[in-house]
């Protein structure tokens, strides 16, 4: 059995709590297993999240079985809970089974949405939904805004694009946020990225990662308060939600060599004309948020890693061991997986 919850150091947020009882959606990802530990602490007994049938060692107090392709099954726990808000974190991000299996992509991202809508209709229910900067190719230089055109190269970020436009459609009322990647622990182990690239170092296994894929990394402490308080709010409509540091797969790949004290040498940086024909790979997808930072009325975001001392300066900056600081995995624990610039506001 997976263990579901953990003790944390983060903070609380002062935001108004959302609309309740709550759907959380997406528990098995990285922004959704952390959203539900957060939300679940703070609203015991207000808060239900659905997992897939089949993931049976998901067992805890407020996870419900429920398929995302059980349209009749998501109007029976809306009948059951009344649910007045969700937060909709689902969606099949596996790049290469996307790719392999269009229709699975399909059903998952887009059909799930609109089983999700289908249950909505007639309940009085705040809607917030989670897209993805992979909506973008990454071609024309990164830092997109909100009215970029889309131009997707994998089948994710295809389906995503497609549940973007049903939910903006359905409910105009419904707040969309294009998040990049969410940096905090994750259900199973190795799900998020922080946890895929420190599992190969763990190992004493090579991780390659591309220099020129550009992501906008965010805390899922940070996350975790940006959706408590778009829940609460009424932001409508398209937002992008990104961190403000732009980093590199190998760059962010260095940052979990180093902090986590790992061998250097089994870090293999490569540009994407190196990589395989499947999956394809984006570019920079760097994202603007600031649009939804003057919405909000602040910067809802701090930047991943939040210390200057562990921003890679130079492609061998994780050969460098001083004397200033030594890596380890209590040291990355505490300052990647956690926002410790948000740990004194506790």
């Amino acid at each position: 059995m997976y263990e579901l919850f953990r003790p944390s150091n983060g903070c609380h947020s002062a935001a108004l709590a959302p609309p309740l009882p709550m759907l959380l959606t997406g528990v098995t990802g990285v922004a959704g297993y952390n959203a539900f530990r957060y939300f679940h602490a703070r609203y015991p007994g207000q808060v239900i999240a659905i997992r897939q049938h089949d993931n049976w060692r998901l067992t805890a107090e407020g996870i419900e079985p429920c398929d995302a392709e059980d349209r009749d099954g998501l109007r029976r726990l809306f009948d059951l809970f009344g649910f007045r808000s969700v937060l909709n974190c689902a969606g099949n991000c596996a790049l290469k089974s996307c790719e392999l299996d269009p229709r699975m992509a399909w059903r998952i991202n887009v059909e799930g949405v609109d089983n999700l809508l289908a249950a909505m209709r007639g309940h009085a229910c705040r809607l917030v939904h989670l897209s993805v900067d992979l909506v973008f190719s990454g071609t024309r230089g990164g830092g997109h805004a909100e009215p970029d055109e889309t131009d997707p190269v994998t089948q994710y970020g295809r389906t995503m694009v497609v549940g973007e436009q049903r939910v903006l459609a359905a409910r105009p009322d419904a707040c969309v946020l294009r998040i990049s990647l969410p940096m905090g622990i994750s259900l199973n182990g190795h799900a998020g990225a922080i946890d895929w690239i420190q599992s190969r170092f763990k190992q004493g296994k090579p991780a390659t990662l591309y220099i020129d894929e550009v992501r906008t990394p965010t805390y899922t402490d940070c996350l975790n308060e940006l959706f408590a308080a778009v829940l609460a709010n009424d932001l409508a409509g398209l937002y992008h939600a990104g961190g403000p540091r732009r980093l590199s797969l190998f760059q962010i790949a260095q940052i979990v060599n180093r902090v986590g004290g790992y061998d250097p040498m089994n870090l293999i940086g490569c540009p994407r004309s190196e990589a395989g024909p499947i999956p394809p790979r984006a570019g920079d997808v760097s994202l603007d948020s600031n649009k939804l930072a003057q919405a909000l009325g602040y910067e809802p975001f701090d930047p991943w890693p939040n210390d200057e001392r562990f921003v890679p300066q130079g492609e061998r900056w994780h050969f460098e061991r001083t004397d200033d600081w030594h890596g380890s995995r209590e040291l990355l624990a505490k300052v990647l997986y956690r926002n410790p610039g948000r740990a004194s506001d506790c």
